[in-house]
């Protein structure tokens, strides 16, 4: 007997059991997934928690428009807004192109006395490739150019189809997790700073002259901070979720999906643009 023949009974009983420990906490369940407004405490569904201060919020849908705010400190737990979706795809697309740019084509220039220099984030990274600096070098490609460009991707590839009306790809929400690990290990914004210090010291010694890529870098920040604007994570996964896409075992449906549902009609794919982010507390 293969595994797969054993993995069904034990799926059928944990379904059972979810939906004992379901009623007997007074919740709904349909399938795997809870229905709006609905919870549970034992595993945490229809449940979401202030990513700042750990209040709990009951999760219900929201409309285009709306904001949802913690009880407790006030952070904004989700904001779905009217083609959020589209203008995070661009704004991503938009860092990737940058990006390449602020790599290649020349940072700075530097001159004295008639003498002058200039290079590419690139060839700083090389400068750095030998001996004990080499792990300088991985680190300036991997936190300041690999990681950025590498989750502006994956948002492309977990928002696109949503965006254009489709379902979600096959592997979105691993997608999209990974994308939210890299999140604080993206150094772009550290570098420019860095960078702004450093020009500041050598101001005095010699003539500095800036380069396409520094302003291609500078646009990149402003493009990243824009796409966080938009970006809410609540938001994505709910709206995976309202896709059929498994996420971590505790969907909730949405009271209308689960009434059609019910009465055995599927109903139409909400647009990824217009989905609601499933929180409790609303601004």
């Amino acid at each position: 007997m293969g595994m797969s023949q054993f993995r069904q009974p034990a799926r059928a009983a944990a379904s059972a059991a979810m939906a004992r420990t379901c009623a007997a906490a007074g919740a709904v369940y349909v399938g795997a997934m809870l229905i709006e407004g609905q919870y549970d405490l034992t595993t945490g569904a229809g449940l979401l928690a202030c990513p700042r201060c750990d209040a709990l919020h009951i999760e219900e849908e929201l409309l285009s428009g709306e904001v949802a705010r913690c009880v407790r400190c006030n952070t904004v737990l989700a904001r779905p807004r009217e083609g959020a979706f589209t203008r995070i795809v661009a704004l991503s697309l938009t860092q990737v192109v940058l990006m390449i740019a602020a790599t290649f084509f020349p940072f700075l220039q530097i001159s004295r006395m008639g003498f002058g220099n200039d290079t590419s984030l690139f060839g700083v990274a090389l400068a750095f490739s030998h001996g004990w600096m080499i792990p300088l070098t991985v680190a300036v490609i991997v936190f300041i150019v690999a990681l950025p460009v590498m989750r502006a991707l994956l948002l492309v590839y977990t928002l696109m189809p949503m965006a254009m009306g489709r379902r979600p790809a096959r592997y979105a929400a691993p997608a999209f997790r990974a994308s939210e690990i890299m999140r604080p290990w993206s150094m772009a914004e550290i570098f420019i700073i860095g960078t702004a210090v450093a020009l500041v010291k050598v101001g005095g010694l010699a003539s500095l002259h800036m380069g396409p890529a520094f302003w291609a870098f500078c646009a990149l920040i402003l493009v990243g901070l824009a796409s966080r604007i938009y970006t809410s994570s609540a938001t994505i996964w709910d709206a995976l979720e309202d896709q059929g896409v498994r996420t971590d075992g505790r969907e909730v449906v949405p009271a209308s999906r689960a009434e059609a549902t019910s009465a055995g009609r599927v109903p139409a794919a909400s647009g990824g643009a217009s989905v609601g982010a499933s929180v409790g507390a609303r601004g």
